[in-house]
């Protein structure tokens, strides 16, 4: 593919080509097919912001997909390559990725079409604070309407921002907290949330990989033991994917980051590579690693899983030919175009989808957004019942068995649940739950060919579900 026809590549008319490939399985009738397909409201804005003595015109996006379940739900992302295209696609995808894993929010995606690293912090919280303002405006902002979130770009600081513009419109809303995720600790947000997406795409493959027949077709063997893995991206997503891929006795081999990318055969360290480009300002040149010429060449190593956590179409039809993984977990949103996939299939290759893997974020964001409107932190209410409940049961096991537990052990079982620790597991059930749904679905129809239009067919199957209850109004 040329490198012209790569860049208009249109991200939204593979959303539709991956949703009408699923629809074919489904015995829905077109009109109710269309009402999902399609975005319900795209809002196009431009707004100025004084910039030094300038004064500078931003122009933004934000578009609700779906209203089957409101709010809806979706991050907001600062880039360059910000388009109305790639928002709707974004905005879709979210309300097929909360459908699978149950979370009960329609989707929705916003962008501003800025460089976040040419700006001082001060010139950020304006253009934050302004765009917030906008949303505000049109309504497509609050705790029961629409709820932002990080993406990239953005993350907790902005979010801060969301919150305390919004609840200064709306001073006294009980559950204004409520009207974006992702924010610190401090101001409403929840543990877990940073490395959710991360973690969340290590549950997702470690479930994939425990599977024997399907790991037996790939040529491989069941778990993470042993697996070489490749990274695109060293940000929240990936640098939490590689840790928690290692920690689960996987071999990174490679890391890949916009500046070019690294490879050890013997495995790369992580954190030492974070801190390497944290000090440096580069992943290359890192001690030990071989430096390739370009990040996409990391692609196209030899490796048992390939991890693209940066942008969209990282993998297309000029590419997809000299990817020698055996599967793909696309931690990234929209990193396989349609056409690549076709490529992918035929070489045996399985793709686990964006649309279930990176659901880890938008699961512990919806976690974040119930505390928010409880208003209690999770785990505050039992977590000293437990702790007593758990040592009284020691205590009596002791008593009759005359045998005392070691102080780590006792600790070890005593203990009672944190915040974290409720994220986690609920996060990790999340994860295996909709895998398996996925799963099920295509091993009862062989005809479907790969797992992105099995999760489809999940999405627009629960999606379909709630529009059929709601019924038309009036």
């Amino acid at each position: 593919m040329a490198t012209n026809e790569h860049e208009e590549h249109s991200f939204f008319g593979d959303v539709l080509k991956y949703f009408e490939n699923a629809a074919k399985y489904l015995d829905y009738p077109t009109g109710l097919l269309d009402q999902i397909k399609f975005c319900n409201s795209v809002y196009r804005m431009r707004f100025p912001v004084r910039v030094g003595d300038e004064l500078e015109v931003i122009e933004a996006y934000r578009v609700e997909h779906s209203h089957h379940r409101m709010p809806t739900k979706g991050g907001i992302r600062y880039a360059m390559s910000v388009t109305q295209d790639e928002v709707m696609a974004l905005a879709a995808l979210m309300t097929y990725k909360c459908a699978i894993v149950d979370v009960p929010f329609g989707g929705a995606k916003g962008g501003v079409k800025i460089d976040p690293k040419k700006y001082t912090v001060d010139q950020l919280e304006r253009i934050t604070r302004r765009y917030t303002t906008e949303l505000i405006k049109k309504n497509f902002i609050g705790p029961g309407i629409d709820v932002p979130a990080p993406d990239y770009g953005t993350g907790e600081r902005e979010m801060s921002w969301i919150m305390d513009t919004y609840t200064t419109f709306f001073p006294g809303q009980i559950d204004g907290m409520g009207c974006v995720t992702g924010k610190p600790v401090t101001q409403g947000g929840i543990s877990g949330r940073r490395e959710a997406t991360g973690l969340g795409v290590y549950f997702g493959i470690r479930e994939a990989c425990s599977f024997a027949d399907d790991m037996e077709r790939l040529g491989m063997t069941v778990g993470l033991e042993g697996k070489t893995v490749v990274v695109q991206g060293l940000g929240n997503v990936g640098y939490h994917a590689a840790k928690y891929f290692h920690e689960g006795g996987a071999k990174v081999i490679a890391l890949a980051e916009f500046e070019g990318a690294i490879y050890n055969a013997n495995g790369l360290n992580y954190e030492e590579v974070f801190q390497h480009r944290k000090k440096t300002g580069s992943i290359l040149n890192f001690p030990g690693a071989t430096n390739l010429a370009s990040s996409s060449d990391a692609l196209e190593l030899e490796c048992d899983i390939l991890i693209p956590a940066a942008l969209e179409n990282q993998i297309h039809e000029g590419n997809a030919a000299k990817i020698k993984a055996k599967i793909i977990g696309e931690a990234a949103n929209g990193p396989t175009t349609a056409e690549a996939e076709l490529i992918l299939n035929k070489k045996g290759v399985m793709v686990i989808p964006d649309i279930y893997l990176n659901a880890g974020g938008v699961t512990v964001s919806y976690f974040e957004w119930l505390k928010n409107l409880s208003h209690v932190r999770f785990g505050r209410l039992g977590k000293r019942f437990d702790e007593n409940l758990n040592n009284n049961i020691i205590n009596a096991v002791e008593e009759m068995t005359g045998r005392s537990l070691s102080e780590q052990r006792r600790q070890l079982i005593g203990r009672g649940a944190d915040e974290v620790d409720f994220v986690y597991s609920g996060l990790e059930e999340t994860m295996i739950e909709a895998y398996r749904q996925i799963r099920e679905v295509k091993r009862e129809n062989p005809s479907i060919p790969d797992y992105r239009t099995a999760a489809f067919v999940v999405a627009i199957r629960k999606i379909a579900r709630s529009y059929e209850a709601l019924g038309v109004f009036p």
